[in-house]
């Protein structure tokens, strides 16, 4: 089991600047493996990056974009 906040934790997210979820809803305990999507959908914000949830046949993940124009690709999300 994971949360959204503890697979942006994961990924360096913190501190925040926005989020679409609640601190509750951050904590929100799903199962990230494979399976079904379980996980809420979000958009989140830090001073650098824009984090989404990414799912693959049901494994769920948190994907992110530069927040600011720049010469940083982005991988295919997902699958």
């Amino acid at each position: 089991m994971t949360t959204w906040r503890k697979e942006l934790e994961a990924v360096d997210a913190f501190p925040l600047v926005g989020c679409t979820l609640t601190e509750a809803e951050l904590d929100v305990e799903f199962d990230g493996g494979y399976g079904c999507r379980e996980g809420s959908i979000f958009t989140a914000w830090s001073a650098t990056r824009v984090f989404f949830p990414v799912s693959y046949d049901g494994s769920e993940w948190v994907g992110s974009a530069p927040r600011d124009p720049c010469d940083e690709s982005t991988e295919h999300q997902g699958g």
